[in-house]
């Protein structure tokens, strides 16, 4: 379940589907991720007393699931831009989780192996 948080940026229909797009995209990538619960917070920064450009924020929290409590955020100076870092650490940071968890797994039936071998002679 994917939920999205709009802060100070008016909420559009193609920004949701757009960063729906993206994220069910990438979870989709990771079985075991699809049933986690994910906050997108979208967030936009001006000053209204100084003129200058906005600045837009992309936080990407998991709530649920195997990787519970990860935060990413990331910004820049357009939302697309911002939302594609995250997505970029996003995927590094599943995926070393999951290289690291297949590396452990690997480990422990090497071990096992080796055990058996050993009592077995």
């Amino acid at each position: 379940m994917i939920q999205m948080v709009f802060k100070n940026l008016p909420q559009s229909e193609l920004t949701q589907a757009i960063v729906l797009r993206r994220i069910v995209g990438l979870l989709s990538k990771f079985p075991s991720l699809e049933n986690s619960r994910v906050l997108v917070t979208l967030e936009m920064e001006n000053s209204p007393t100084q003129a200058g450009v906005d600045h837009f924020s992309v936080k990407l929290q998991i709530l649920s699931g195997p990787l519970r409590g990860l935060r990413i955020s990331k910004s820049s100076d357009t939302l697309h831009s911002a939302l594609a870092e995250v997505m970029e650490d996003g995927f590094e940071t599943f995926s070393r989780y999951y290289h690291k968890k297949r590396d452990q797994k690997r480990q422990r039936a090497r071990r096992h192996a080796e055990r058996l071998k050993e009592t077995g002679s």
